[in-house]
């Protein structure tokens, strides 16, 4: 009785968490367009693009657009808008609300399988991911949590696909955790309230977890899936096709701004804490304790790394036939030279 107890008590949190983070009741798919977070600067600009991301920093160059449009070389202005669950973002892009977005790796190759005119034009970040489980859990090991309950962001996340090879590693069968869908930022608080044993996904939610007295990390995404990758720059083929110097410009910017938030850390943590409005201590920990623990260097997209992710995803059965590289990926707009960049952080508001 306690556990059916238990198992109602999970379903009605997880509902309640979805119900306050989407409130059906009165947003639609079509309102997308006026909830930008952050409008370019430029006010001279005959065009505007505006650019999809979650508020993880594997995403952490797609606010730094608004140096894309200080330093403009196509005439446009660069919007950011945030999301905070991966399918909104592909029903966005499927429905070309959005033409350029972040997004996880393997939800982007099964869009492309689908048929959706989508390309990969550059990657978001290495590494960056943690597993975490309570404070006080025993678990020493993924054996350990055989029976529990874990959140990921996606079920095409490569969280998702990283966690079940650790299972394989460790012997463990695909039924042996329960696996259940989360918004990132919902998953902190359901570790608290015990709805869920722990959770894989991007920072900084798993810093967050850990300031916060909560929980510890039991992985680093590096340590099971050396030179991880969750996400990519995704940009539909429309938009490549109609107005290609629009696209050469966003991946200059966002090129260039990875090179700077490499090497300005705290800075970059300032930045992201301005544009969503999250905790600068916990942003300045992700970004500063150690510079493996995120980076945002070596973000060309390779055949290698993308056919290591699209082999576990066939295995897993997420991905039921090949996409060909050629197909997935646009690696024309990636500026030979990337140079490490100017941003003016004394300019942004202070967090709040």
């Amino acid at each position: 009785m306690q556990s059916v107890k238990n198992i109602v008590f999970v379903v009605l949190f997880i509902i309640a968490l979805g119900l306050l983070r989407f409130r059906p009741w009165n947003r639609s798919i079509s309102e997308l367009n006026i909830d930008v977070v952050h409008e370019g600067s430029s006010k001279k600009a005959r065009a505007e693009l505006t650019v999809g991301y979650l508020p993880v920093t594997c995403h952490l160059t797609c606010p730094v657009t608004d140096f894309a449009s200080k330093t403009t070389l196509s005439n446009t202005n660069f919007n950011s808008i945030v999301f905070t669950d991966f399918p909104t973002v592909a029903s966005a892009l499927q429905a070309k609300q959005i033409q350029a977005t972040f997004m996880i790796v393997p939800l982007a190759m099964k869009l492309r399988e689908e048929g959706v005119p989508i390309k990969i034009c550059y990657l978001g970040h290495r590494d960056g991911s943690e597993i975490v489980v309570a404070k006080k859990s025993k678990a020493k090991s993924l054996r350990d949590l055989k029976g529990k309950k874990i959140a990921i962001p996606s079920h095409y996340s490569n969280q998702n696909l990283v966690i079940h090879k650790l299972m394989d590693d460790q012997g463990l069968k695909p039924d042996d955790i329960n696996f259940i869908v989360l918004p990132p930022p919902d998953m902190p608080t359901a570790l608290a309230s015990g709805a869920i044993d722990g959770y894989f996904v991007g920072e900084p939610f798993c810093a967050k977890a850990e300031l916060d007295g909560i929980g510890r990390v039991l992985y680093y995404a590096r340590d099971i899936w050396p030179n991880f990758i969750s996400c990519a720059l995704v940009v539909h083929e429309d938009l490549i096709r109609n107005q290609p110097e629009i696209v050469k410009d966003l991946v200059r910017g966002i090129a260039q701004s990875g090179k700077w938030a490499e090497t300005h850390r705290a800075e970059a943590a300032k930045l992201m804490a301005s544009y969503n409005h999250q905790d600068q201590k916990v942003l300045n920990y992700v970004l500063t304790s150690s510079p493996q623990r995120v980076s945002y260097v070596q973000l060309t997209p390779t055949d290698k790394d993308l056919l290591e992710i699209e082999d576990m995803a066939l295995k897993m059965g997420l991905s039921k036939k090949q996409v060909t590289m050629s197909g997935l990926i646009d690696r024309n707009f990636i500026p030979q030279v990337i140079t490490d960049v100017p941003i003016n952080i004394a300019s942004l508001p202070d967090p709040k």
